[in-house]
């Protein structure tokens, strides 16, 4: 009997459907659990799927549970519950314990999503973590600042990428961004010490608590920079440079939090800071990295990387080889004004430049609604690129967001 797997959220982002047409590859029986109608699949992903149940919302714990027991009930006996999306993952543990599936628990899941008790946990461990406290009132939020001083981050306990951030460097700021989050006793957040330096992420897919495949990436400007700043195009990418010796303390150092969160068979999405402090942690997801990053890892190395990790999950191993050919990245091209599209300028000569190393370029039509510039990566226009040298990849990108623009009325 081949294993049959549930999978939460098939339809949306766009690369989930890549999951599913991975653990359908790995022999798996996969059924889909999601917020659309059966109607709205395509064919293809329709084709992937052995059944599927329309949820009301594929965030709520009862609407989920419920179709997992339908899935039960229907057969034939499920084996997993898997889910890729952070949003999602609190729900998929809550279900799967609801109705005896076993995977990652819900103090697991918890642990891996509230970033003050995963830092309180990996401080206890030997992780370098930035000095950080639970707050929801003014009063607590003014007796950390005295501890540690201006400037401060506030941010969820949960959540992913700078959605929800603020940097203070005043009190008045402090009382504006609590209006701003609604910080309160029951909706309390994340304070913790600005740690200044270089940012990026280091990923793993993690099999048996052994790291079989590792990657590292950077931020150009770091993050809350790029989601706060309009006039900016940021960019991230991963380097194909992972067996340099400068990056040997960095992958030892994610290793120890895959192993210190005892971490199974997942993915993983690390957050790390360097700087005059040293390396520090920020946060892990036991999930993929968002905005598709995937798909970047899988271009840069000649590597199926969904296909990997169904074979985790189906057959409790993976032997990814990856082939670091290229590094690759994406620039984030904004809008110079919110509004809707008019058109773009620069897109020929970005063409003609550097057509070969161009893997994907995404331009909204004209009269698309813009996006905010906290939207993200990919809320707007964006382009993807990759190049066998790092350095010269990095030039390309910076000069794809200097010269394409895309401009809004």
């Amino acid at each position: 009997m081949p294993m049959h797997v549930i999978f939460l959220e098939p339809a949306f982002p766009a690369n989930q459907r890549q999951f599913v047409r991975a653990l359908h590859e790995a022999g798996a029986l996969v059924s889909g659990i999601g917020d659309r109608p059966l109607q709205y699949l395509d064919d293809q992903l329709k084709s992937w799927l052995y059944s599927y149940e329309q949820v009301a919302s594929s965030a709520s714990t009862d609407a989920v549970t419920e179709a997992v027991q339908k899935i039960q009930r229907r057969g034939p006996w499920v084996h997993k519950l898997e889910c890729t999306v952070e949003a999602l993952m609190l729900c998929a543990a809550e279900s799967r314990e609801r109705t005896g599936i076993p995977g990652m628990s819900v103090a697991h899941t918890e642990l891996c999503r509230d970033k003050y008790k995963m830092k309180q946990f990996l401080r206890s461990k030997g992780v370098p973590c930035a000095k950080a406290a639970e707050v929801g009132t003014m009063a607590e939020a003014k007796a950390f600042i005295e501890q540690v001083g201006f400037p401060v981050i506030l941010k969820p306990l949960a959540g992913a990428g700078a959605a929800g951030t603020y940097k203070i460097e005043s009190l008045d700021q402090m009382v504006q961004a609590a209006k701003e989050s609604n910080l309160g006793p029951n909706r309390p957040a994340l304070l913790e010490e600005f740690v200044s330096g270089h940012e990026g992420f280091y990923d793993t897919l993690t099999v048996g608590g052994q790291v079989v495949f590792e990657t590292v990436s950077h931020y150009y400007p770091n993050v809350l920079e790029a989601m706060r700043t309009r006039d900016l195009s940021p960019i991230v990418m991963t380097t194909n440079r992972i067996d340099a010796q400068g990056y040997g303390v960095l992958k030892a150092f994610g290793r120890q939090v895959v192993q210190a969160l005892d971490l199974d068979t997942t993915a993983t999405h690390m957050e790390w800071f360097y700087g005059s402090k040293g390396l520090y942690f920020s946060e892990i997801g036991a999930r993929p990295p968002g905005v598709r990053v995937w798909d970047l890892y899988c271009a840069a190395n000649d590597l199926d990387l969904y296909r990997e990790w169904a074979n985790a999950v189906v057959h409790g191993h993976a032997a990814p080889r990856p082939s670091r050919r290229y590094s690759a990245g994406m620039v984030a091209i904004r809008p110079n004004k919110d509004g809707r599209v008019a058109g773009y300028s620069g897109v020929a000569e970005v063409q003609r430049r550097y057509g070969e190393a161009i893997l994907e370029m995404y331009l909204p039509p004209p009269g698309t609604r813009t996006n905010g510039v906290g939207s993200g990566y990919m809320g707007n226009a964006w382009v993807w690129a990759r190049h066998p040298d790092y350095d010269v990849c990095r030039r390309i990108l910076e000069d794809i967001g200097a010269t394409l623009k895309m401009w809004a009325e």
